[in-house]
């Protein structure tokens, strides 16, 4: 399909989002199980949970724009930072530093959400799609807040990791 107005690039963004998300719900279960730290499971898990409202709250933005997600667009930024993700599992052996390559990956996957949902929540605006903008602004800060989360689970790792290097060493 040829886009040729800023409608129809927003709603094929808004369905590469859509895609976005339901790849992460089928990665974020294996994620979780992969953590070795409790918070981090957690983390994913309320991740996961965000993850499904903002797939509802996308159904949402396509009702109230009278479109539909297309099953057929992936997501290939999705799909590549999961097989990063996955790569990454294979690489590394012990806990705590597969739990810093979890984070470090959930962050890139938050960061590529942030960017999507500022540039459609602009699109929106300019497109005088009030109520649509209300929805994505919403999910905006959900993945800040999510984003949030993971960078201070990084730091408080970096903490433990940091006094174990000082251990060994002294």
């Amino acid at each position: 399909m040829e886009i040729e107005s800023l409608r129809e690039l927003f709603v094929e963004q808004l369905q590469d989002i859509y895609s976005a998300h339901t790849l992460l719900t089928n990665a974020l279960p294996k994620m979780a199980n992969s953590a070795a730290s409790r918070d981090l499971r957690a983390a994913f898990r309320d991740q996961l949970i965000d993850t499904q409202a903002q797939i509802l709250r996308l159904n949402e933005v396509f009702r109230v724009l009278g479109e539909f997600p297309d099953g057929k667009n992936k997501c290939r930024g999705m799909e590549g930072l999961i097989a990063e993700t996955e790569e990454v599992l294979d690489d590394v052996d012990e806990p705590e530093l597969q739990d810093m390559a979890l984070i470090a990956s959930a962050q890139r996957v938050e960061h590529y959400e942030i960017s999507a949902y500022h540039t459609v929540s602009s699109f929106a605006h300019a497109l005088g799609e009030d109520q649509v903008v209300i929805l994505l602004q919403k999910t905006l800060h959900d993945e800040q807040k999510i984003d949030n989360l993971f960078s201070r689970l990084a730091e408080s790792h970096l903490d433990l990791e940091n006094d174990g290097l000082r251990e060994s060493a002294g």
